[in-house]
């Protein structure tokens, strides 16, 4: 059963901010409600009012401008699965979308939602990683931007006041010699959460070449230039989404053959510090995070 509550309907982006602020510590801001609403049943929360911000014009849409993608704040993940400019510059995050949860829950759960509940395991956190996002915050003060790598404090806590709004999701236009991948383990191939999840990106000294190289039993296409830049970011295997440092220094100025992608696969499972739960066992996610890592590397240079 939800808990009492008031709920307010602003009408501009200004007038949600006012209430957040009027009602701070205990307002809460609601979208989708897709996380939130689970959370009052369970009794996680018990809000004095919660802030209704689902289809403030301010918060939609997603645009390019000045080599930024910025998606808006209550755009959901079901319109970033049917965006142009999504698709040309940041289809990892669409691969990412596609495995987050049902249809039902995709129309409705935001982009910024799935961040400002600060699962370790969302979905929308590692392609957003690796694509050196950055979050938004509004408050009637003014605006912040945070990296996303800076955004997670813990499980369930992030650096957002409880007076501010995530109103954007920022993302650099990727250079043109860059390609990156999303992989999902679950239970269940749908309407699952993460046992662990992964993305990867690289970018290339250059692009696609002609020749072909046989790699663990696959042909692969892309060219041989080197990597210049790599990131490598995982879920549900800390108490927040992670980058793999060590794993991507290990990748710079290399070669993307099968002893570099088999060492960055297993340095990004030692970075893991993960936990036994109904999911699965930390072994069990250590391992999974190197083949995952491995796969995503070796699915850089597929042709599919």
């Amino acid at each position: 059963m939800l808990p009492e509550f008031e709920l307010l309907m602003p009408r501009t982006l200004a007038e949600a901010l006012e209430m957040l602020a009027e009602r701070a510590p205990d307002g809460m801001p609601i979208a989708g409600g897709t996380n939130v609403i689970p959370d009052l049943r369970g009794g996680r929360y018990r809000p004095a009012c919660l802030v209704n911000v689902a289809g403030l014009p301010e918060l939609g849409g997603i645009r390019q401008e000045d080599g930024i993608l910025v998606i808006g704040g209550g755009v959901t993940v079901a319109e970033v699965l049917d965006d142009p400019l999504v698709a040309r510059y940041a289809p990892v995050l669409r691969e990412a979308a596609r495995t987050l949860a049902s249809p039902l829950v995709r129309n409705r759960a935001t982009v910024a939602g799935n961040l400002a509940n600060a699962s370790p395991a969302a979905d929308m956190a590692p392609p957003l990683l690796v694509l050196d996002a950055e979050v938004e915050l509004a408050s009637r003060e003014g605006t912040r931007r945070v990296p996303l790598k800076d955004f997670f404090l813990g499980v369930r806590r992030t650096v957002r006041q409880p007076h501010e709004l995530i109103t954007a999701i920022r993302i650099p236009l990727p250079p043109a010699h860059s390609r990156a991948r999303f992989f999902k383990v679950a239970l269940r191939k749908a309407n699952a959460i993460a046992v662990v999840n992964s993305a990867v990106r690289v970018d290339w000294e250059y692009g696609l070449g002609s020749r072909e190289y046989g790699l663990g039993g696959r042909e692969y296409g892309w060219g041989g230039g080197l990597c210049r830049a790599a990131r490598i970011a995982l879920g549900a295997v800390a108490p927040t989404p992670i980058r793999a440092w060590e794993a991507e220094r290990a990748l710079e100025g290399q070669s993307l053959m099968p002893e570099v992608i088999a060492q960055a696969a297993r340095l990004a499972a030692e970075a893991t510090r993960t936990i036994d739960d109904i999911r699965g066992s930390a072994a069990y996610r250590r391992h999974v995070t190197e083949v995952l890592v491995r796969r995503a590397l070796e699915g850089l240079w597929s042709r599919e």
